[in-house]
């Protein structure tokens, strides 16, 4: 019989670790399969909140948060890239190039959970994490946005109407404050079944393990 796990996936469209983590569950989700099935939500968290709608250079933003040199920033991102590849995603080579703000992509994501088809709001995380760590481009941007909301197959139209209001604003609010609240304070952070959590971004085969060990815990 297999065993069915609610999984919250907070994170940040910026954080590429977010991005590694979340093909690394995929994997594991994968290798389960037919065990363990997950019902899979994306949880907001905001690394940069208050950054303004032109970003900020990649290069100066994590030298004045991090006291990183350029040459210490290049030799992180071969390792992402390197531990990219080995979780099936593929990060630009010349990097990102700026940090931007993010909330906006929250939001849709919120909507996408609660008004799209079941996996819709999976399919547009993917696609903003590969619009933003793949191509580059700008989840700040709306026309970034409303084309990962096609590529996801949702409604542009009321994807529109939400950029254009304050739609779930408040939800995304709300739903940071919980997290933080509760401890989260880095991410990429999953939650099995509201106790179990598992930081960072693991290698497939330790997702794997703690799914296994996590379903076994769990009543029947």
């Amino acid at each position: 019989m297999s065993t069915t796990l609610k999984i919250d996936f907070v994170s940040d469209l910026s954080c590429p670790w977010c991005a590694i983590g979340l093909s690394a569950l995929e994997q594991a989700l994968a290798a389960v399969q037919g065990d363990i099935s997950a019902e899979v939500h994306f949880q907001p968290f905001e690394l940069n909140p208050q950054m303004g709608p032109e970003g900020q250079d990649v290069t100066e933003h994590l030298t004045q948060k991090y006291g990183s040199t350029a040459e210490q920033q290049e030799q992180i991102r071969a390792t992402i890239r390197q531990r990219g590849a080995e979780a099936g995603f593929a990060f630009k080579p010349e990097g990102r190039g700026r940090i931007w703000n993010t909330f906006d992509a929250h939001r849709l994501l919120l909507w996408a959970d609660e008004e799209g088809a079941p996996g819709q709001q999976h399919a547009l995380k993917k696609a903003l994490l590969t619009a933003y760590h793949g191509r580059a481009e700008s989840p700040a941007d709306h026309a970034v946005l409303l084309a990962s909301v096609v590529e996801a197959g949702l409604d542009e139209g009321r994807a529109r109407e939400v950029l254009a209001s304050e739609a779930f604003a408040q939800d995304v609010r709300e739903r940071e404050q919980f997290y933080n609240s509760h401890g989260i304070h880095s991410v990429p952070a999953v939650i099995n079944n509201d106790r179990h959590l598992i930081s960072g971004g693991q290698p497939a085969a330790v997702f794997e393990q703690a799914l296994r060990q996590i379903a076994a815990a769990s009543p029947d």
